[in-house]
């Protein structure tokens, strides 16, 4: 009869391969993380770090996938050999760790930046201390009447659904 027996891991085989899945979970939470804390409405940007930003948003699915692929086989090596709870748990901590920015690359969390403006309300130009006069509006006009969207406004909400004169529109920026 031919058994095989587990060896214990070397402690260097041990530490290389935390150091495996503790990277691995560093390289996908940096992957989602760059382009989400870089890529904020109105903040400065260079051009430099937006093209990073996209590629890395551009790569994020799948480089999440491979890295959590990854994990988990390294995760079931590490699991295998170890009979300590502390370290188990610890497994499944950082697998647990991997699966959120696996989910959130995903996402299109650049939109849940903008919140729609659902309810318009309109003010009279005259009782609208919010625009000042150097602001910068869009202006649309249909059947004698004229609404105007202020482009700071916009800027954050970036779409309104709303009707002027009767007819329904969407102003956007």
């Amino acid at each position: 009869m031919n058994e095989r027996i587990l060896q214990p891991m070397s402690k260097q085989t041990n530490r290389a391969l935390w150091g495996v899945l503790s990277l691995l979970l560093v390289l996908a939470w940096a992957v989602v993380g760059v382009p989400a804390v870089h890529i904020q409405p109105f903040r400065p940007q260079t051009s430099l770090g937006m093209r990073w930003s996209y590629a890395l948003r551009s790569a994020s699915p799948l480089v999440t996938a491979a890295a959590m692929v990854t994990m988990i086989g390294v995760a079931v090596a590490l699991w295998r050999r170890t009979t300590r709870r502390w370290a188990r748990g610890g497994i499944v901590m950082l697998l647990v760790l991997g699966v959120v920015p696996t989910w959130f690359a995903r996402q299109n969390h650049f939109e849940w930046m903008f919140a729609p403006l659902r309810d318009v309300r309109y003010a009279d130009a005259r009782d609208a201390p919010f625009v000042a006069d150097a602001d910068i509006v869009m202006g649309v006009e249909f059947g004698g009447v004229a609404a105007a969207y202020p482009i700071r406004q916009l800027g954050y909400h970036h779409i309104v659904n709303t009707e002027v004169g009767g007819r329904p529109i969407v102003a956007t920026y």
